[in-house]
């Protein structure tokens, strides 16, 4: 059974072959397209300083700006100027992005089973997966609601759900290292 062509496919050049597996990897599989892709669907963050400045994994900023003009080029983003700042601009994911969400909750569910990951960086994916097509159906709903018709968030959607639960976890984290010894003891700060 072949595809149809249709108008609605990304505009990406031809891949070395047309297996979608091939071409899926040559679109997404450098060091830091889902990374991206990932902070614009589970945080608040839309601007280049904040996407900058909330990397966990420390992108360098021509690094961040080269992948979120590949995106744009490649339609899974958009850049949009922003109405509240005349010399900002604001990133937002498209419907081809917001469909890849059940491919980056499998991918995350994969890394909690088998590599050595934290469990608050772990959480929203496993809680995804748990809560199966139900649940990542509502938050693609989500995720269209706040970059396709720039609504706000929910205050009590799944995504504040999994915020909190990191946070959670975090907050355990840091207050578990704080009993054993490895962070500073509690109520003191550090220069």
């Amino acid at each position: 059974m072949t595809q149809s062509v249709s108008p609605a496919l990304l505009p990406v050049e031809p891949g070395k072959s047309g297996c979608p597996i091939n071409m899926t990897m040559e679109l997404l599989g450098d060091r830091w397209s889902l990374i991206v892709l990932r902070d614009l669907m589970f945080s608040p963050n839309t601007h280049f300083r904040e996407l900058l400045g909330a990397s966990m994994e420390g992108i360098a900023s021509n690094m961040l700006a080269a992948r979120l003009a590949k995106l744009v080029d490649a339609g899974l983003l958009t850049r949009d100027n922003d109405p509240s700042h005349r010399q900002k601009v604001e990133y937002h994911l498209t419907e081809a992005a917001i469909q890849l969400v059940p491919l980056i909750t499998e991918l995350g569910a994969w890394g909690a089973r088998w590599l050595p990951t934290s469990p608050e960086l772990a959480i929203r994916a496993r809680l995804l997966a748990e809560g199966g097509p139900e649940l990542g159906a509502r938050f693609m709903a989500e995720l269209r609601d706040i970059h396709l018709r720039r609504l706000p968030a929910p205050q009590h959607g799944v995504l504040a759900e999994l915020t909190a639960a990191y946070a959670e976890l975090a907050r355990a984290e840091e207050e578990s290292k704080q009993g054993s010894g490895d962070g500073p003891p509690a109520g003191t700060t550090t220069p």
